[in-house]
């Protein structure tokens, strides 16, 4: 981290802060992880991290129980991002801002010191500590952003100070708070206001994202439309149509979603002024974050896709079109949970899945009661159980077979995260 100046953090009355026997003059670093934090560290309890401020102050870490967690973390990578030089890429979206930030991190790392958000670190709690790992040499920031109500987004580019966003796609997400799509739109759009003149935005087409339209008014903003169509991919080499030049790379993925994914983070690379022949070795080193889209072998030619992070219906239908793209001819199993967070639409919009699980699936496993609404007629074997911890060994056994493409996506809060690896247990016993 570019360190703070102990003077500089103690002016700023955060809250109760201990400088501890082994911090010299300056912090170098500013965790939330007692475990993981040593000498010239800062260890703000958070939470419950206030029961382990005698742990990480003998491992040698200054302390902050701060007043206001919240304020306190904003404060403090405010201060930090405003000792740094590095250009900020902010990315938003309904879907796929992980993975188009992993991506993203990836390929600027191939080609300049960079740092990007680790996981799904996006709200405001992950976006300050992973402006907090800045290094006085780095020259890129990828930072993920997540929101749950309108002015979320504002308040991190405040902290981050973003010079290129990208916003991945819009749909329906946390309609139980923000009501709308168009208030979707509205809240991620607040990246676009966050820029400074000049700053690049690259966004979905007008037929992408219609919503988005409304928000897309700064002059002094460049707008770098991605269009998916604009792709061509073939034998897993991918040809991008950039603003000012083509590239081919060969991808690690087949997916279409990540291919989209990987055009806009490369809208955002270009953007930033990289050079492009290094492409191909960042692509080389992505490392996407688990539960999203990862592909389990299975012996007997199968394969089982852990969607398990998050679902909306947006996500849910890109992963039912990869589900039957990957199968072919092979038997196509999908363990569905709900998409949370759909307020009065969700209904329909579980329905709308359904159909579309109809028209692609083999087997369905619906779990949860919002998932009841998956289950319409034209699948040839259907289940429903009421919780995760109903999906058992027995009933795995019983519904997949050697040689299927079993899809496994939900909201998060559904857990089904763990039934991938137990479904590749049980499968070593074919």
């Amino acid at each position: 981290m570019i360190p703070l100046v102990w003077d500089e953090i103690a002016g700023l009355e955060l809250g109760r802060l201990e400088r501890g026997d082994d911090v010299g003059g300056a912090i170098t670093g500013i965790k939330a992880d007692s475990r993981l934090v040593g000498p010239g560290d800062l260890f703000v309890a958070l939470n419950t991290g206030v029961d382990f401020v005698a742990d990480a102050r003998r491992n040698g870490a200054a302390t902050l129980v701060p007043d206001d967690q919240h304020a306190a973390l904003a404060t403090l990578a405010a201060l930090v991002r405003g000792k740094s030089a590095a250009r900020v890429v902010a990315v938003v979206g309904s879907t796929g801002k992980t993975t188009t930030k992993d991506i993203l991190g990836a390929i600027c790392a191939a080609a300049v010191p960079t740092v990007f958000s680790e996981a799904s670190l996006n709200n405001e709690i992950g976006v300050p500590l992973t402006v907090c790992r800045l290094e006085p040499d780095t020259e890129v920031l990828v930072v993920e952003m997540g929101m749950r109500g309108l002015g979320q987004i504002a308040e991190l580019c405040a902290i981050a100070r973003p010079d290129v966003a990208v916003i991945t796609s819009i749909g329906p997400e946390h309609l139980e708070l923000v009501e709308s799509v168009e208030n979707v739109a509205r809240a991620n759009a607040e990246v676009l206001d966050a820029l400074p003149p000049n700053g690049v935005a690259v966004v979905p087409t007008a037929d992408a994202a219609p919503a988005l339209l409304p928000f897309l008014t700064r002059a002094d903003v460049v707008l770098r439309p991605f269009d998916p169509r604009r792709v061509e991919v073939t034998e897993g080499v991918a040809v991008f149509a950039l603003e000012d030049a083509t590239v081919a790379l060969r991808l690690p993925y087949a997916r279409r979603s990540l291919v989209e994914n990987t055009y806009a983070a490369l809208l955002a690379y270009e953007a930033l002024g990289l050079p492009l022949d290094r492409l191909q070795q960042g692509i080389d080193e992505i490392r996407l974050s688990p539960w999203r889209g990862e592909g389990i072998a299975l012996p007997g030619g199968g394969l089982v896709v852990n969607d398990a992070y998050n679902a909306n219906p947006t996500s849910m239908r890109a992963a039912l079109v990869d589900l039957a793209e990957r199968a072919g001819a092979r038997r196509k199993v999908a363990i569905l949970g709900e998409m949370a967070e759909l307020g009065s639409s969700a209904e329909r919009y579980h329905r709308e899945i359904g159909e579309l699980v109809a028209e692609t699936v083999d087997v369905l496993v619906a779990v949860g009661e919002p998932a009841r609404a998956y289950m319409l007629p034209g699948v040839a074997e259907m289940l429903w159980l009421e919780r995760a911890l109903g999906l058992d060994d027995a009933i795995l056994r019983a519904v997949v077979r050697s040689g299927d493409v079993v899809l496994v996506k939900a909201s998060r809060a559904v857990g089904l995260e763990g039934i991938p690896a137990a479904l590749a247990k049980i499968a070593q016993t074919w």
